[in-house]
C-alpha cells in the first residue's frame, strides 16, 4: 500500500469515527432534552391538579357558607 493510500484510509476512518460519535452525541442530547420536556409536563400537570384541588375546596367552602345562610327550597312537585 502506498503512503497516499494509507493516509486516505486513515482520514476516512477518522472522519467515519467522528461522524459516528457526532450522531451518537446528538441522539443522546435529543433524548435528554425530550426527557426534560416530560419532566416539565409532569410538573405543569401537578401544578394544575393542585390549583384545581384548591379551587374545588374553595367552592366547597363557599357552598357550605351559602347553605348555612340561605334556605334551599326544592322545586320538585310530586
Amino acid at each position: 500500500m502506498s503512503t497516499r493510500a494509507k493516509a486516505t484510509l486513515a482520514v476516512s476512518c477518522a472522519t467515519s469515527a467522528f461522524i459516528i460519535w457526532g450522531v451518537h452525541y446528538q441522539q443522546t442530547k435529543e433524548r435528554d432534552d425530550m426527557f426534560q420536556g416530560v419532566l416539565r409536563d409532569d410538573e405543569r400537570r401537578r401544578g394544575k391538579m393542585q390549583q384545581r384541588q384548591q379551587e374545588f375546596e374553595e367552592s366547597q367552602r363557599r357552598r357550605e357558607v351559602f347553605e348555612r345562610t340561605q334556605t334551599v327550597v326544592s322545586s320538585e312537585r310530586s
